[in-house]
């Protein structure tokens, strides 16, 4: 299988889920192999305090309001799990507590992805690992001990897995990108290493990552980059996610080769004719 790409809605359906259900096809036309979600219980995720704290936005104006304006429901996570069911495309969700994953266990979902902020979080990490099912884990935010910590936990659970480089700025300076990292995580913890990108603009950086090796590309994905949210600046819009793709495969198709230096068949014509005035001795 080839780079297993991720077009990440997150939150930019704005809890709409027509917006979402729309997005889900427009990645599907794009290219993407699954599209994923995020799903928290706000009142376990965020401080009390913060919650009430002021935040104009188009649900009210508390940072509890624009929270819960985020967030699907049951009833909307049904409607995304037939609709990707009947266009034939992978959903999944980063679960940011205990209870959004045991919400998650209601789906028959192939994937987990362990978001950037919660690799610290072991008692997460060790019930998404006890659902032996392959886990996506992003390591922005974290250092080698952190990542460490997060693999022995799959590794003891005998969990797949695979890391994502993964930078958590939204968005982010080419100079912070770091790639050469995706080869360190890959020969220090023996697995598959993905990139999660979060850059600003630009294919570049993406595909630099594919020719990598990288097993899989998550990108956040909007229809709109002038759309309300935080995450719509570091977004990519469907023109652009459908030319990251068909590069991404045209790159997969560059790096493949027997790595032995020879004259192709394809070149024996070519090699006579420009070397037909030349006395080549056998």
């Amino acid at each position: 299988m080839g780079i297993f790409v991720i077009s990440e809605i997150g939150i930019n359906h704005n809890g709409d889920i027509e917006l979402a259900k729309q997005m889900i096809q427009e990645s599907k036309n794009c290219g993407a192999d699954a599209v994923k979600f995020q799903k928290r219980d706000i009142d376990l995720v965020y401080d009390k305090k913060l919650l009430e704290e002021y935040r104009e936005s188009p649900w009210g104006k508390t940072q509890r309001a624009q929270k819960e304006g985020l967030e699907f429901n049951e009833k909307e996570y049904n409607e995304i799990d037939k609709f990707c069911k009947k266009i034939d495309i992978k959903w999944f969700a980063s679960a940011w507590d205990l209870k959004s994953l045991e919400f998650l266990d209601k789906f028959d979902l192939d994937y987990h992805k362990i978001a950037s902020a919660m690799i610290v979080d072991q008692d997460l990490l060790r019930e998404v690992a006890k659902r032996k099912k392959h886990t996506f884990i992003s390591t922005g935010m974290s250092n080698i001990e952190d990542i460490d910590k997060a693999v022995k936990v799959f590794k003891e659970n005998n969990c797949s897995f695979e890391l994502m480089h993964c930078i958590s700025k939204y968005p982010f300076d080419d100079k912070l990108a770091n790639l050469n990292l995706i080869s360190e995580l890959r020969n220090k913890f023996n697995c598959d290493v993905g990139y999660s990108g979060h850059e600003r603009g630009g294919l570049a950086i993406s595909y630099a990552a594919a020719a990598l090796g990288i097993t899989s590309l998550e990108r956040h994905f909007t229809l709109n980059r002038t759309m309300y949210g935080s995450d719509q600046a570091a977004s990519i819009e469907p023109k652009t996610f459908k030319e990251l793709i068909g590069g991404v495969r045209k790159i997969e198709q560059a790096m493949k080769g027997d790595k032995v230096k020879k004259i192709l068949d394809e070149e024996i014509p070519v090699a006579k004719k420009l070397r037909a005035h030349i006395n080549v001795k056998k």
